[in-house]
């Protein structure tokens, strides 16, 4: 009988690897109330790339590391609060075990024995998840009509399937003798995208991209059954949420084809001649003949295979086509017997180096192999906007937190340069605060359009392509002043604009440009787009400052209007960072306040003796260019995510008023 399980916070083993990677990003996208932490080593077969589509999630963080440094698991179990592990971490090519099976033996049977110690003594999982093979089987008649079924005897026939067995023994002695909830699943050969190039059907389709023989071992009469890997993954999400404790789970197909024939399906992709380059080689040292599995037990939890063998090896090959150098230089693994000692040092190679670097999840660590703690991994910001007000402020937060940052040298309008900012300055997170506002004011804009555009819109675009390229976040520094008054939002009310309303003011070419570029962004969803209103900050001698200029001007309006405090918003934008907030934001304190309100404070706390005349609207168009964008905006959105947000007229005393008190209290 199938049980419902909800988990809350996952640890997934090797997800940079193959199946645990496609595992890891359907679980991550389609349950964004999970959290998913996932651990790996990054050993050869593994690759970062992997596992880039989620790297912006909120709910997804990387820890890179050995599951056999006890003193890391037992930090991540209990920090992490976890209580479903799904182990995926191995050593899983024959070939290699044959040549190396210590190495198999201390990371399939010494690394899952650190895992289940863990959860005994941590005694918080509630699910233990381990992902073994169907080779634990061993070989199966060539003439049997049923599959192996779970309860089948286990007769491993390779130091490969062998390790994997005795770590399957471990794991059912800790959940007869310690009570742990334990699941486990036998799966068949699984291929598709990212998968390392030792295997066999990645491995004939680069060997055939290069117009090179396919080696076949022995007669290719060894027979296989292959599942496509967004079926497997889709077979953990089943065996997640309605396993059964205690049992074990086959995940195969009884689609079964011959090597010699996989060979030939592939020959058939490339238009090749199957008899002119498929090439016969020396067999393994013991080569099973059949693997079949019976699935109906998890058939009857609901899942089912949905991807047609020809279906799948199409979409591989056109996957493998476009990214051929996905896996840098693995001459070495397309030989006919690799070695482990062949294969690439993925884990030290200045890629993957550069991509953890990069890889943005605020709180990714990264820990040795040794029985240490792991350190946090700092982060590095770049800026864009050095000579601006925002731009300028953000490096000062930045010293002040200790964290690692520099300005970009780059124009945002020339692709080129700011991905040459990126990979010489390798950040974890992009913050934009260049812009065209004009100077002295947004008038300027009116006889500047191309400039305009060029970096409001232009600029701002391509520094968020590049950096969604390179799977980081961009903090983007927008503006709210696309918005005015209407008969939905009437002035006084107390009715906000919120981020999901259109736009409405399109009085000043510099709004326009601005809500243009806004509603591009919504289809990257690596960019948080903060919207500032107004902005005002505690240093009233400069000229950008809002209540400075209206304590300098002869006359004012006087409208109601939300104002970003940038003293208490911009540290709010650097924690947003931290936790990876994507969308928009309208980016101010909560309330509106009048210009006589501001004014009034500053006669209050600053001259006694000032004055200001006010005038109307109308007359205010008689001196400007371009029409202001007056509005309330609905910032109760961000005061969830921050509680702690003053509202605007208590944020203007403590930050900006209180500071520069020059009337003594009475």
């Amino acid at each position: 009988m199938a049980t419902n399980y909800k988990p809350k916070n996952i640890l997934i083993t090797g997800a940079a690897g193959f199946i645990a990677s496609h595992v890891a990003i359907l679980i991550t996208k389609k349950y964004p109330d999970y959290k998913i932490v996932v651990l790996d080593k990054l050993d050869y077969c593994s690759n970062l790339k992997n596992l880039l589509p989620v790297s912006l999630s909120p709910n997804f963080k990387f820890v890179k590391g050995d599951i056999a440094s006890a003193d890391l698991v037992n930090f991540l179990l209990v920090t992490e609060n976890i209580d479903t592990i799904m182990h995926f971490a191995a050593q899983t090519h024959v070939d290699n075990s044959f040549g190396n099976s210590f190495e198999f033996t201390k990371n399939n049977i010494y690394g899952t024995h650190v895992l289940l110690e863990a959860c005994k003594i941590t005694g918080q999982i509630k699910r233990f998840i381990h992902v073994s093979t169907d080779e634990v089987y061993g070989e199966t008649d060539e003439d049997a009509l049923v599959g192996n079924k779970e309860a089948s005897q286990l007769l491993p026939t390779n130091p490969y399937a062998a390790t994997k067995a005795g770590a399957e023994m471990l794991v059912m002695a800790y959940g007869r003798s310690y009570g742990l909830p334990v699941i486990t699943t036998r799966g068949n050969n699984v291929y598709g995208p990212n998968q390392f190039p030792e295997k066999l059907i990645p491995k004939f389709i680069l060997l055939a991209m290069r117009g090179e023989p396919l080696p076949i071992h022995g007669d290719g009469t060894n027979v296989r059954s292959y599942l496509y890997c967004e079926d497997v993954a889709e077979a953990f999400e089943v065996i997640l949420h309605h396993g059964e404790v205690g049992h074990v789970y086959n995940i195969g197909t009884k689609r079964e084809r011959t090597v010699i024939d996989v060979a030939k399906d592939v020959c058939k992709l490339f238009n090749l001649e199957a008899d002119k380059v498929i090439m016969f080689v020396e067999n393994r040292p013991f080569n099973d003949q059949r693997y079949f599995l019976d699935d109906e037990k998890l058939k009857s939890l609901g899942w089912a295979e949905r991807t047609p063998w020809e279906e799948g090896l199409r979409k591989t090959m056109e996957w493998y086509v476009a990214n051929s150098d996905y896996w840098g230089d693995v001459s070495g693994a397309l030989l006919p017997h690799p070695r482990t000692l062949m294969m690439p040092g993925y884990e030290g190679s200045e890629e993957i180096k550069g991509i953890l670097s990069q890889f943005n999840n605020i709180k990714t660590k990264v820990a040795s192999t040794s029985d240490s703690a792991p350190e946090t991994h700092a982060f590095k910001f770049l800026i864009y906007g050095r000579t601006g007000w925002i731009g300028g402020l953000l490096g000062k937060i930045c010293e002040k937190q200790g964290i690692p940052y520099e300005y970009g040298k780059g124009r945002l309008q020339d692709r080129s340069s700011l991905i040459l900012d990126i990979q010489t300055i390798k950040p974890t997170h992009v913050f934009n605060a260049a812009g065209v506002t004009g100077r002295p004011n947004v008038d300027w804009c009116e006889s500047h359009k191309p400039d305009t555009i060029r970096t409001n819109v232009v600029g701002t675009l391509t520094l968020a392509d590049v950096c969604r390229e390179h799977g980081l976040l961009m903090m983007n520094y927008a503006t709210g002043c696309i918005f005015e008054y209407d008969a939905h939002h009437p002035e006084g009310s107390g009715i906000g604009f919120k981020e999901e309303d259109t736009p409405n003011f399109t009085g000043s070419f510099y709004s326009k440009t601005k809500a243009m570029v806004e509603e591009l962004l919504k289809e990257y969803e690596n960019v948080c787009t903060l919207r500032v209103r107004m902005p005002i900050s505690s240093d009233l001698s400069n000229p950008r400052n809002f209540v400075t200029k209206i304590s300098r001007y002869n006359k004012v309006v006087n409208i109601p209007n939300s104002m970003t405090i940038l003293d208490e918003l911009l540290p709010i934008s650097v924690e947003m960072a931290k936790r990876n907030l994507r969308g928009i934001y309208n980016f101010t304190n909560t309330g509106v306040v009048s210009h006589n309100e501001i004014l009034e404070m500053y006669k209050q706390y600053i001259d006694p003796s000032f004055t200001w005349t006010n005038f109307t609207l109308e007359e205010q168009a008689k001196v400007i260019i371009a029409p202001r964008s007056n509005n309330e905006m609905d910032a109760s959105k961000l005061k969830k995510e921050f509680p702690e947000l003053l509202s605007i007229k208590d944020s203007l005393i403590k930050y900006v008023f209180e500071p520069n008190r020059k009337v003594p209290v009475k």
